[in-house]
C-alpha cells in the first residue's frame, strides 16, 4: 500500500525542485532572496503547525520533520530563516489572548513571518537581556547576540530575563526603532546568507499587551532542554542531500546508518513523553551528527578539487554541516559531544 504525502509535503518538495534547489549556491554566496520568502508565505508552510481555526493547518509532527528535511537539503539558509517561524508560532498558541488574537492568524495564514531572539535565554545564569517593569509596560536591555532573518522578518519574538527571575516573552515589529539597533549582517563561515545580526537593545519598551509569555525562567528551561537534546530534521535533510552526490557503494552503508538513527529518534519523538529517554536522545543526535560529518565529508573527497571551489554543492554541504553542528547547542549537548569526539 501507499500513502498520499500530506499537501504540505508536496509543496515543500515543489519548493526544493523548482526553487530552492536549483539556486542554493548562488543564495548561499549572497543572501535568502524576498522571493524565496514569499513562496514560503505561499505555500501554506508557515502555518504547518497552527490550529485550523486560525487559518493553519494543524499537521502532525512527521509532516514537520519531512518538509524540514526537505528545505534544509535543498537550501539550509532559507530552511533555518523560515523554521524561526514556528516557535512564535507554538508560543502564540499558548500564550496571552491579546497577542495571540492579533497576530496568530496573520501568522498562521503566511501573512507574517517571525523571527526569534531567545536563544541567549540558553546562557542562565547569564543574562544578556534584562526586562524591567516600566510605565505599565516593559524596558529591555541587554544584547541579543544571534538574530537571524533580519531584513525578511515582519515581527519577532523576543525574550529577557526579570528581575523575578522570569523568562518574558514579548511580540515587536522586526525593525529599528528608539532602543533597538542592528548590527551590519553578521559574516559567517555558513549560512551568512540567513542574514544574522545582532541586536543592541538599549531602553526598549513594549507595552503589556504585547507579551504572550511569562513564566519562571527553570520551567521554561525544563520544557526548553528536550529541544537541545533531540536530533535535528534538518541534519537528516543535509546528509540525505550530501549522499545524493555519492556513488551507491559509498553512500549506501552511510545511508543505512542514517535511516537507522532517524527510526530511532523519531520513534521516541511519537512514542515517549518529551522529558523521557533524554540521555538516548541525546546519543542519538551525536550519532546523527557523525553520520552528517561522514556524509559531508565523503562528498568533498568525491569531489576532489572542484570541492575547493565556493560554488561547489560539497562543499556548502560540509559548510551547512558546521553550522548544524552548533546550532541549539547548550552547555550539556557540548560538553557530550566533546566527549564523544574523544571516546
Amino acid at each position: 500500500m501507499t500513502t498520499t504525502p500530506h499537501p504540505l509535503v508536496v509543496r515543500a518538495r515543489q519548493l526544493a525542485d523548482d526553487l530552492l534547489s536549483p539556486d542554493a549556491e548562488r543564495v548561499d554566496q549572497t543572501e535568502v532572496p524576498s522571493g524565496h520568502i514569499d513562496a514560503i508565505k505561499r505555500s501554506g508552510l508557515l502555518g504547518l503547525g497552527a490550529p485550523e481555526e486560525y487559518g493553519g493547518w494543524a499537521a502532525p509532527a512527521a509532516v514537520a520533520r519531512e518538509t524540514a528535511e526537505i528545505l534544509a537539503g535543498a537550501c539550509c539558509s532559507t530552511w533555518f530563516v523560515q523554521t524561526q517561524h514556528h516557535t512564535p508560532v507554538a508560543t502564540l498558541m499558548q500564550g496571552a489572548e491579546p497577542v495571540r488574537e492579533r497576530l496568530l492568524g496573520p501568522m498562521a495564514r503566511g501573512e507574517l513571518l517571525s523571527g526569534v531572539a531567545y536563544a541567549h535565554l540558553r546562557a542562565h545564569p547569564r543574562t544578556p537581556v534584562r526586562v524591567v517593569r516600566e510605565r505599565g509596560g516593559w524596558r529591555f536591555d541587554g544584547t541579543v547576540p544571534w538574530y537571524t532573518g533580519w531584513g525578511l522578518n515582519d515581527v519577532m519574538l523576543l525574550a529577557g530575563v526579570t528581575d523575578g527571575g522570569e523568562a518574558l516573552f514579548a511580540f515587536t515589529e522586526a525593525r529599528e526603532r528608539p532602543g533597538m539597533r542592528a548590527s551590519p549582517p553578521l559574516r559567517l563561515a555558513a549560512l551568512t546568507a540567513a542574514r544574522t545580526v545582532s541586536l543592541e537593545l538599549d531602553g526598549m519598551w513594549l507595552p503589556e499587551e504585547a507579551v504572550a509569555v511569562r513564566t519562571p525562567y527553570e520551567e521554561w528551561a525544563a520544557g526548553d532542554r528536550p529541544k537541545t537534546v533531540a536530533a535535528s530534521p534538518a541534519v537528516f535533510g543535509v546528509t540525505e542531500a550530501a549522499l545524493g552526490l555519492l556513488d551507491d557503494g559509498v553512500a549506501g552503508p552511510l545511508r543505512a546508518r542514517l535511516a537507522e538513527i532517524r527510526s530511532r529518534a523519531y520513534a521516541l519523538a511519537d512514542e515517549a513523553a518529551p522529558h523521557e529517554h533524554l540521555d538516548e536522545r541525546l546519543a542519538l543526535r551525536l550519532r546523527s551528527y557523525e553520520v552528517l560529518r561522514a556524509a559531508t565529508t565523503a562528498a568533498v573527497v568525491s569531489g576532489g578539487g572542484r570541492s575547493m571551489a565556493v560554488t561547489s554543492k560539497a562543499q556548502r554541504f560540509a559548510r551547512e554541516a558546521m553550522f548544524l553542528l552548533v546550532q541549539g547547542q547548550t552547555a550539556q549537548s557540548r560538553r557530550a559531544h566533546l566527549d564523544a569526539l574523544i571516546s
